[in-house]
């Protein structure tokens, strides 16, 4: 890895720290650059403008998510590859519920923004949808799953569904008390559980 390639993901891991504990709105060039020990010119020389700040760092989140948890091992029947996939967005709240608060932050952040520029997170995000079709039609073929109407608008609806409910769950979190937070798993155990049991086949 070369020094800039180093200064540039060390930017990057600094903003999102400081997006992850804060409003995406709230923080700013200059709170990023001082927290990094650099000056705002060389922020700017990495990025043009905030949104490519942003952008770098749910792209860096994405990858690491990716890598730790959505893990469909070979030698797993169809529907326990969809288990594992739905059970990984329970694994992270319980690992990192910032992750999901930076998500909700993000979502709205962008969503005020207008970007152009989203595609490359947007191809990042649709190989979940690929990995879920594959493991469905490998369920198909095993026998482990129960076939659905429409197998896309299932998968967005419950994806939807789960990453909404762990985003409002993430609201808070400096403030969860042990009690609260075992309430909250189990709020994403129960919407998992009724997942699941739509697809296993008896």
């Amino acid at each position: 890895m070369s020094l800039k390639e180093a200064k540039f993901n060390f930017v990057v891991e600094v903003a999102t720290n400081l997006f992850m504990q804060n409003s995406i709105n709230d923080v700013t060039i200059k709170d990023i650059a001082e927290k990094a020990g650099v000056g705002e010119a060389t922020i700017y020389r990495y990025f043009a403008k905030k949104e490519s700040i942003v952008i770098a760092c749910v792209m860096m989140l994405q990858n690491r998510i990716s890598q730790q948890y959505f893990n469909l091992q070979e030698g797993k029947t169809g529907y326990e590859k969809i288990e594992i996939f739905y059970n990984s967005y329970l694994d992270i709240f319980k690992d990192s519920p910032d992750y999901f608060y930076f998500i909700k932050e993000f979502d709205a952040y962008m969503y005020m923004q207008h970007p152009s520029s989203l595609k490359t997170y947007e191809r990042e995000i649709d190989k979940y949808h690929q990995d879920f079709i594959e493991a469905y039609e490998l369920g198909l073929q095993d026998g482990s799953i129960e076939p659905v109407k429409n197998v896309d608008v299932f998968y967005f609806s419950t994806t939807h569904s789960l990453l909404e409910l762990c985003k409002k769950l993430s609201m808070n979190k400096a403030l969860l008390t042990q009690d609260k937070t075992i309430k909250k798993v189990s709020e994403i155990q129960c919407l998992i559980r009724i997942i699941l049991k739509s697809l296993r086949r008896d």
